[in-house]
């Protein structure tokens, strides 16, 4: 397979410096950082990426595995560096079989508040001090289903570029514009824009689907363990609440996220496409 650079090149060891680096990149978030590269597996996640405008580094493909419904032409990776790899080798640098025998290396990029471009009804989801990578990723897939404006990620435990993070989000970590920053200085920010916000919570809350979503809102969740801090609770609009009528008093986060979401879509005269 030739690449954009008319170099051809066929990598069959794991010790190979480059699968290296790979390996570091998926397993290190001090690597990640330093390098400003992230990896993305499956030919889905590697079109919404190019999709979302993010520079393609190098390419990793297993023409074995690829076989001949999967194809990278007509993406747009020009100035990226192909490479075949043998089975041997994809099988340890991918975390999933059905990925289409292609990984890719990834120019991070960073988004601010203020690059966000926001509707005058914009819809916002907030989390605060969320953990697990795989819940981030499917809250960035509820938030893209419901056309969401934005996930700004406040005060985060984990980085946005975690593999886990962007495989349970199908992609849509790059679809979705998402923003890490301070509770203090997100706060200020949906302040500042009258965007309401409605804090999840048990204590002093009404009825989720008893409160006005039909406006500027932004909905903010905490961790499942020990909710929101004092801080968005006093800056909070409205307290809503998820109705539990069973023994436990809280649902998963990315659950919760959904719910809300889609209420907020309800509320606005959304319907399903046909």
């Amino acid at each position: 397979m030739k690449n954009s650079t008319d170099e051809e090149m066929l990598i069959t060891s794991v010790h190979n410096p480059k699968v290296k680096q790979l390996l570091a990149l998926q397993q290190k978030s001090s690597e990640r950082r330093k390098t400003g590269l992230f990896v993305v597996e499956g030919l889905r996640e590697l079109t919404h990426c190019l999709e979302g405008g993010y520079e393609v580094e190098s390419v990793f493909c297993c023409e074995e595995v690829m076989g001949d419904d999967a194809s990278l032409s007509g993406l747009p990776l020009e100035g990226a560096r192909r490479m075949s790899v043998s089975r041997v080798v994809y099988d340890r640098i991918a975390y999933r079989g059905s990925t289409e025998g292609v990984v890719a290396v990834i120019r991070s990029r960073k988004m601010s508040l203020t690059d966000l471009q926001l509707r005058t009804d914009s819809l916002i989801i907030v989390v605060e001090s969320v953990e697990k990578p795989g819940n981030l990723g499917a809250i960035l897939r509820s938030a893209d289903a419901a056309g969401a404006d934005a996930l700004i990620v406040c005060d985060p435990l984990t980085d946005l570029f975690n593999p886990n993070l962007i495989r349970s989000s199908v992609g849509t970590a790059f679809t979705v514009p998402t923003v890490a920053c301070t509770s203090e200085e997100c706060i200020a920010f949906l302040k500042d824009r009258g965007i309401k916000i409605l804090t999840a919570q048990l204590q002093d809350s009404r009825l989720y689907y008893d409160t006005d979503m039909r406006k500027a809102t932004a909905i903010v969740m905490g961790t499942e363990a020990t909710g929101l801090t004092n801080s968005w609770r006093q800056a909070a609009d409205a307290h809503i609440r998820i109705p539990m009528l069973g023994r436990i008093d809280s649902l998963n986060v990315s659950v919760s996220a959904a719910i809300l979401l889609f209420e907020a879509i309800r509320q606005r005269g959304g319907g399903m496409k046909l």
